[in-house]
């Protein structure tokens, strides 16, 4: 930490959380503190156990004024994510900004989801090297955080080099999010990104093994009621539509022309939508599987749609 001017007082680290914590609670923050601290910890570049463990250490004039910058963003709603410049997900660092949703930790059970079943599929029919790689598809990609968190895990677990991913999204500046991402963990070499509507047959040469999506699933009507922070986030990547279904009962239609005869889909859906996905799949799809799981908070998360012919 840098030495402060003596024209200025200085503040503490634990004097400025204080007062950053009274401020952003005022503000509306559920998690005024917490806050606080990862901004302070952004300013300063150091980890909050590091705060916890100095909270007499003086900020410079600088860093106070970097400081008060953040703070008065959260202030407005701003997402923390948004002001640092990146979120963690699945123990990865993503970049984020204004043209990509944030992801949430409730996505994780689809990652789980999907890289049990890429290991399960690999293990009970072994590939050889001549063989065309499992093939995953991420539709609506978004920032890439389902695609970083699975390669980066089927990497670790020695996976890696069976897979290869084919990313899409409508959006062309969430592609260019998505690339940064991809890239900058090392991934570039397993995935093909593409700019689509959807999951667009032409996009492929063949069938894929899985697919995964998290498309906008908020109704229109409630956008309006979802926490201020929303309004920071791109409107295209919430709204499903007046019944939050609109993109998703287009991609299950697409779905016997894309996915393998003993391919999987995994699409994450609003906890209360369930049973409209199910009606959706034994409607679009006939004789099709769906099976609701949930994250892990024990809210329906994640539908599992195949065929039951696969």
């Amino acid at each position: 930490m840098e030495p402060v001017s003596p024209s200025r007082p200085s503040r503490s680290v634990g004097e400025a959380l204080v007062g950053a914590s009274t401020r952003l609670h005022d503000a509306g923050s559920e998690s005024a503190r917490l806050d606080a601290e990862v901004l302070l910890g952004h300013v300063l570049g150091v980890e909050r156990s590091t705060l916890a463990a100095h909270p007499e250490a003086a900020l410079s004039i600088a860093q106070a004024d970097a400081f008060e910058r953040c703070l008065e963003r959260r202030a407005r709603g701003e997402p923390v994510a948004y002001i640092r410049g990146l979120k963690e997900f699945w123990g990865a660092a993503l970049i984020v900004d204004e043209r990509v949703l944030i992801p949430r930790p409730e996505t994780e059970a689809l990652v789980e989801l999907a890289v049990a079943q890429v290991r399960t599929q690999l293990t009970s029919a072994p590939r050889d090297r001549s063989a065309a790689p499992f093939l995953v598809w991420d539709v609506g990609t978004g920032s890439g955080a389902i695609p970083v968190a699975m390669g980066l895990e089927l990497r670790r677990r020695r996976y890696g080099d069976a897979v290869r991913f084919i990313v899409s999204d409508v959006s062309a500046d969430a592609l260019a999010v998505a690339t940064i991402n991809i890239v900058s963990h090392g991934l570039a070499d397993l995935v093909d990104i593409r700019q689509a509507d959807l999951a667009d047959a032409a996009l492929t040469s063949r069938p894929v093994d899985l697919l995964t999506a998290n498309l906008p699933y908020i109704p229109t009507a409630d956008i309006g009621g979802l926490p201020v922070a929303a309004s920071f986030e791109p409107r295209v990547a919430l709204d499903g539509g007046p019944d939050g279904l609109r993109l998703l009962s287009r991609l299950l239609a697409q779905l016997p022309s894309v996915l393998a005869a003993e391919g999987v889909a995994f699409l994450e859906i609003g906890s209360d939508q369930g049973p409209a996905v199910e009606a959706a799949v034994t409607e679009l799809l006939p004789g099709w599987r769906c099976r609701i799981h949930p994250d892990l908070g024990g809210s329906p998360r994640v539908a599992r749609v195949d065929s039951a012919g696969g």
